[in-house]
């Protein structure tokens, strides 16, 4: 058995150690063009090429969540393409927003501004009633977002393409429901897949829905928010400011308004890291499956993008 690693933009080292260890009877290297023919591959927005030189694969690992990268590539009919689950990155991510949520909540920005400046003051408490959290997109890590926001007794509101129950969790499903979603949440995170019906998803329209001095989370991909939108959202004072660890070019071009606006918080594509271990394992125990004719889960439908 063959296994190759196709992601030009990932250190492979902790990969290929976990999978030769996990794999001693097969042959792990990293593709180059020209490599002989693999049985399976691990990818990361693979280019055409890779694809084009692999007809033989019987089925590709892709090491992240989303999928949107593989969705303008020319695949073979019928192969399979199963995602990862979890594999840590949920945890990572209900931290990233909570932190975020919380962040927001209490004001610690005005109060970091505050210090700095030698002041020391109270701000108004908050109420939790008015500051109903929106998560878009209730996928494992959505869920998980949204399970523990509930946890710190934020009203918390869910929005999916499909129904889904989560306890403590008020759902709206479908874009008969999106505005009601909208219209009642004031910090809004984003952690839909971004598929042709989901990119652009927040613009001036759906910003305008959010209740007054809303906070945009986008954790999702960069082309959900048309970005000079946000930027005239905040501007004209109906959105107070947004943390976004996603964008439509990464890194973030030089020059881009982003860098410079005041009330826009920026990380580098941080919210939730792939665990080479915990990838490794969960990767090699769904090949292990697949090899003994097993049902896999995580199989992506490539139609929906997710």
């Amino acid at each position: 058995m063959r296994v190759t690693f196709c992601c030009d933009d990932t250190r492979p080292d902790a990969w290929l150690q976990g999978l030769r260890t996990a794999l001693p009877d097969a042959e792990v290297d990293i593709w180059a063009p020209g490599s002989p023919q693999a049985d399976y591959a691990l990818v990361w927005a693979p280019p055409q090429r890779f694809i084009d030189e692999q007809p033989g694969l019987k089925a590709m690992f892709n090491i992240g969540a989303g999928v949107d990268a593989l969705l303008p590539l020319c695949l073979p009919p019928g192969l399979p393409v199963y995602r990862l689950e979890d594999a840590g990155m949920a945890v990572q991510m209900a931290e990233y927003v909570c932190q975020a949520v919380i962040r927001f909540f209490r004001g610690l920005d005005g109060y970091e501004a505050d210090m700095a400046q030698g002041l020391w003051q109270h701000r108004p408490n908050p109420r939790r009633a008015d500051c109903p959290v929106g998560v878009m997109g209730l996928g494992r890590m959505g869920e998980r977002v949204a399970r523990t926001l509930t946890v710190f007794d934020f009203p918390v509101n869910g929005w999916s393409r499909t129904p889904h129950a989560i306890d403590g969790v008020r759902g709206f499903s479908g874009t008969r429901e999106l505005d009601a979603f909208l219209a009642g949440t004031r910090v809004l995170v984003n952690l839909l897949p971004l598929t042709p019906d989901t990119e652009n998803i927040i613009d001036a329209r759906s910003l305008g829905l959010l209740r007054s001095g809303a906070y945009v989370i986008n954790v999702g991909r960069g082309g959900h928010v048309v970005d000079e939108d946000l930027v005239a959202a905040i501007d004209g004072g109906h959105v107070s400011g947004a943390l976004l660890d996603v964008f439509r070019t990464e890194p973030l071009p030089e020059g881009h308004p982003f860098w410079a606006h005041p009330r826009i918080t920026l990380t580098p594509h941080t919210s939730a890291r792939t665990l080479a271990r915990d990838s490794v394992e969960q990767i090699v125990g769904k090949l292990a499956a697949l090899v003994r004719g097993e049902t896999v889960t995580g199989r992506v439908d490539l139609r929906r993008g997710y």
